[in-house]
């Protein structure tokens, strides 16, 4: 078999550039036509073409020079997805040359996500596996047929979003909080810039966490509060960017304990941590000129004889008190208490925080868009055109205070659940005043643009897409660094 590939994306209305040999309209014309051009993503595999080599031609679909910029961009990602997915069949293969010239960085991030599986099973060696002694190669590498930063910025993002997709499939036992944080910091070492901080649940009682150390009690893992500082402004002082991850390694529903059908999909309700944290390495990786602080909360939330009941109240960092209507309703109490203190302790311009949060979002937009709840249209634009640009897209959603009396406590300041209507806007709702300066008070500009984005639905992908298997998402990787990227200009 031969050990080289070559990918070509095949625009059928235009006469395709030949490359090393190799003419892609030439071999397409070799194959039975039909009277339109396939859908995007329509894979045709040549041998010995050119001698001793594997070529692909995956197609751009009907009348790709008349679409716009961003849906040009996702019907590259489904060309080269499609055909690196169609090459991952083959065995002897080590090196995969790409025309990458329509656009390098859709094309490489396509490569990099659509090579992607997550697999435990020992034979072939998973490269997953945590007690390997040696890493384990990837099936095969990539390079493109024109060298470009673009292209090396693409890999950095899908590089960073396929951590995500790790750090969510990996079951529960092998990603306990202590895991998590101690996998974080190998992944940031020798990364300029960049300090991390590991907090314990001492600490977290000194700081008056006591919504968030609320879920740890039923659990015999240590809870951890993992922070990264990232400072690439030239200003080391300048006003930070906040980035908040919900770090649920397991969430059992606690003493309001989930259905056991399903129930091993919660090893990945630390997908608000693993995003952000992933985000943050593409973010440090690229060097982008900004200051940067990541917090997550993490935790496993289980129905131990210790955990908290339903009726339990417990008063917050703010000092607010919180009744637990439902234990299951945890992500919202973790990530009240390390927003306040993300906001009062390094006064960020903006903060966004992510979470697998709601059941009512998978019922809201399915696996399709990320909810976003915001206080600022101006972040609300930026998260939007980031995502467009990605195609990692979100979706606005109310925050509005009329739905305020669904979580007003009759003997609590707040209660964590306000019912089946609306759960997704009572949930950021109650998030919103631990946001501390999303609001102007007495009549003075807000101090701080809040988002939080609710990725319940968006986790995990139930279909296969062209670059995208079944399984965890590592969404909204991509858009988060794509907004930041842009928010800086590099």
């Amino acid at each position: 078999m031969s050990a080289k590939a070559y990918i070509f994306p095949f625009d059928h209305q235009t006469s395709a550039q030949v490359v090393e040999g190799v003419d892609p309209a030439k071999l397409w014309s070799l194959t039975p036509q039909g009277e339109k051009p396939p859908k995007a993503g329509t894979t045709r595999t040549f041998y010995d073409t050119p001698a001793s080599a594997l070529t692909t031609v995956s197609s751009l679909g009907d009348g790709f020079a008349s679409k716009s910029t961003n849906e040009k961009r996702e019907l590259i990602r489904k060309a080269v997805g499609s055909a690196v997915k169609d090459l991952r069949a083959y065995e002897g293969l080590k090196e995969v040359a790409i025309d990458a010239s329509a656009d390098p960085h859709a094309a490489a991030v396509a490569a990099h996500l659509a090579l992607y599986k997550f697999t435990l099973k020992t034979s072939p060696p998973s490269p997953f596996n945590p007690n390997l002694k040696e890493p384990v190669p990837e099936k095969f590498t990539f390079a493109p047929l024109q060298e470009s930063k673009e292209w090396e910025r693409g890999t950095v993002y899908a590089q960073a979003q396929n951590l995500a997709r790790t750090l969510m499939e990996l079951p529960a036992n092998m990603m306990t909080p202590t895991a998590f944080t101690e996998r974080v910091k190998n992944e940031f070492e020798g990364i300029p810039n960049v300090e991390i901080i590991v907090r314990d649940e001492v600490w977290a009682a000194e700081k008056n966490m006591n919504v968030f150390l609320s879920v740890t009690q039923g659990t015999s893992e240590p809870a951890k509060f993992l922070e990264i500082h990232y400072k690439g402004a030239a200003n080391k002082d300048e006003r930070p960017l906040a980035l908040v991850g919900k770090g649920i390694t397991f969430d059992s529903g606690g003493i309001s304990l989930k259905p056991g059908a399903g129930m091993k999909l919660m090893r990945g309700d630390m997908g608000g941590a693993a995003t952000v944290v992933s985000s943050a390495l593409a973010i440090a990786k690229l060097q982008l000129p900004i200051n940067l602080v990541v917090s997550t909360p993490l935790t496993e939330n289980m129905p131990g004889p210790s955990a908290t009941k339903p009726g339990d109240i417990f008063y917050a960092m703010n000092g607010k008190s919180v009744e637990v209507d439902n234990t299951d309703a945890e992500g919202r109490l973790v990530l009240s208490d390390a927003i306040y203190y993300t906001a009062t302790e390094y006064k960020p311009h903006t903060l966004i925080d992510v979470a697998t949060l709601t059941g009512a979002m998978v019922i809201a937009l399915g696996e399709v868009y990320s909810g976003v709840f915001a206080t600022s249209d101006e972040l609300w634009q930026q998260l939007h055109q980031a995502g467009e640009v990605e195609h990692d897209r979100f979706w606005r959603m109310p925050l509005d205070d009329e739905f305020g009396p669904q979580i007003h406590s009759s003997n609590a300041d707040l209660q964590n659940t306000g019912g089946r209507p609306a759960g997704s806007a009572t949930a950021a709702l109650f998030l919103k005043p631990f946001a501390e300066g999303c609001e102007g008070k007495d009549g003075q500009e807000p101090t701080m643009k809040w988002a939080h984005i609710d990725i319940a639905g968006s986790m995990e992908a139930t279909r296969p897409g062209p670059y995208q298997e079944k399984g965890m998402t590592g969404r909204p990787v991509r858009a988060l660094v794509e907004y930041v990227r842009r928010l800086v200009n590099a």
